[in-house]
């Protein structure tokens, strides 16, 4: 069943829009969507962001009248439990490279198909973190979760 809220958060910029969805959105039942209202030009981008992180789906975007924007945000399933780690990593206000530097040095002194969980806030990590493990033969990315304050936990497992 998708059942519809609507927040207009039009006049707020960004990142509100983004925060108040997530509010809202974590009370709902995968499947259910949100319509968010905003104003604000960066909101679409943090949106695609947040989705791709998460895994809901931007289902949607209509223009409204006053350069509004409306977006469906339809609430995905997903899984809650967390992949086992052998080590650790918190690169909190960090900029990239300096997470990936770190953890690759930490990957090397882990065994083959033990896990590294990397916590970072550095804006370019999803996308850096992502075509590293993509590019190396020793390294795979299991998982990605949202942490606190836009930080992204990586799960890193030596190959």
């Amino acid at each position: 069943m998708d059942i519809s809220i609507t927040l207009d958060l039009s006049g707020l910029p960004c990142p509100a829009p983004l925060v108040g969805a997530k509010k809202l959105l974590d009370d709902l039942a995968p499947g259910q969507s949100l319509v968010l209202i905003s104003d604000c030009a960066g909101t679409r981008d943090d949106l695609l962001a947040w989705c791709r992180i998460t895994g809901h789906e931007l289902a949607e975007e209509t223009p409204q009248e006053g350069g509004k924007t409306a977006y469906r945000i339809r609430k995905m399933a997903t899984c809650t439990a967390r992949p086992a780690f052998q080590a650790s990593l918190d690169m909190r206000g960090i900029a990239c490279p300096g997470p990936i530097i770190e953890a690759r040095r930490l990957l090397e002194a882990l065994q083959s198909g033990e896990t590294l969980l990397l916590v970072s806030d550095c804006s370019a990590a999803f996308d850096d973190i992502r075509a590293w493990s993509q590019a190396s033969d020793r390294i795979e990315l299991v998982a990605t979760y949202p942490a606190s304050r836009g930080a992204i936990e990586f799960y890193l497992r030596r190959r």
